[in-house]
């Protein structure tokens, strides 16, 4: 479906996630790109409860958005195991599609839905929201100065706290797990720096004591060019949020790396042979930055991006490189 001029995206969303009445459906209603027409879930009283704080209908079934002529791409935060049908279904009917991380559990869905959208000319975007804050530019800036002399290293970890029994990502069949959770996170930075083409040297997965899903991990990457990465995902930890990128000459760390609040100042740490310092940037809003970012796509009818692609292909490696079979 073709989206021109300056008129907003119209968007239903598929599911009433966490994260979709936390996070997106504010956004795509605050923002003047967007404007939010359909909200579905399976039970229709909750679709009616969340649809009504926004002034848009409700549908009872997630199918139901898919043949309105007033929907022009869905936002799809199910279960990731669900992902890769319901994305389908929306390309197969006209839509653009912006689908939470991970677009699928397998890098070869990942190809086929990617393909799929091209052929068809439909934006697909997987929601990863940190590469649309700027802090990141700001630490490519200072790499590209020289500041730490040449890349060597990059370490980076997400870890959070154990979550409440029952929710879905302890749930092996909705492909719950720590890898597909919070390991996306360091994965896709390591692509942001290091750039396509990292091999997976090991990894490793973690699985507590009374979870069906791996609660932890780590794996060990190297780029084409020599360099490597360390990282560390997890769902039964202590709070971290950050990477450091190691240099010839010295080094950069950030914390509050991938989730940072709209109002949090960035503070990027530097040293080297000059001694330390911190270059502090302004807030960003990177819900509000990815919104517009599909929007855009959707205009653009944009392919899914190679670092998806990229992506899929390391988190496939580091299962199977952790003895545990990719889906």
């Amino acid at each position: 479906m073709t989206v021109t001029g300056h008129q907003p995206v119209r968007i239903a969303v598929l599911g009433c996630a966490s994260i979709a009445r936390r996070r997106m459906l504010p956004a795509f209603d605050a923002s003047r790109h967007t404007r939010v027409t359909c909200v579905a879930a399976r039970d229709g009283r909750r679709a009616e409860e969340c649809a009504a704080q926004y002034g848009c209908r409700a549908a009872d079934d997630y199918a139901k958005p898919l043949a309105d002529t007033d929907v022009d791409a869905v936002y799809i935060p199910l279960p990731a195991a669900l992902h890769a049908t319901w994305v389908e279904k929306a390309l197969l009917a006209g839509k653009h599609v912006l689908a939470e991380k991970p677009l699928t559990l397998d890098r070869r869905r990942t190809a086929e839905l990617a393909a799929l959208a091209r052929d068809r000319r439909l934006a697909l975007m997987e929601n990863i929201m940190f590469v649309h804050h700027p802090q990141h530019e700001r630490v490519k800036r200072l790499l590209a100065e020289g500041v730490i002399g040449e890349l060597r290293t990059f370490h980076a970890s997400f870890t959070v706290p154990r979550m409440a029994d029952g929710d879905i990502r302890f749930d092996p069949a909705l492909g719950g797990g720590a890898l597909t959770d919070t390991g996306v996170y360091p994965v896709r930075a390591a692509l942001h720096f290091l750039g396509n083409g990292l091999e997976v040297i090991g990894s490793s997965l973690t699985r507590g004591a009374g979870f069906d899903v791996d609660t932890g991990g780590a794996a060990l990457l190297r780029s084409p060019g020599g360099g490597t990465a360390q990282l560390t995902f997890g769902l039964d930890h202590g709070y971290r949020s950050g990477y450091e990128l190691g240099g010839s000459e010295g080094r950069v760390v950030l914390d509050h790396a991938f989730t940072p609040p709209a109002g949090h100042r960035p503070v990027i740490r530097v040293e080297n042979r000059d001694g330390a310092t911190e270059v502090v940037s302004a807030p960003a809003d990177q819900v509000a930055r990815t919104v517009a970012a599909f929007a855009a796509a959707v205009r653009a009818a944009a392919p899914l991006g190679e670092a998806s692609l990229e992506q899929a292909r390391l988190l496939d490696e580091i299962r199977r490189k952790a003895g545990g079979n990719a889906p």
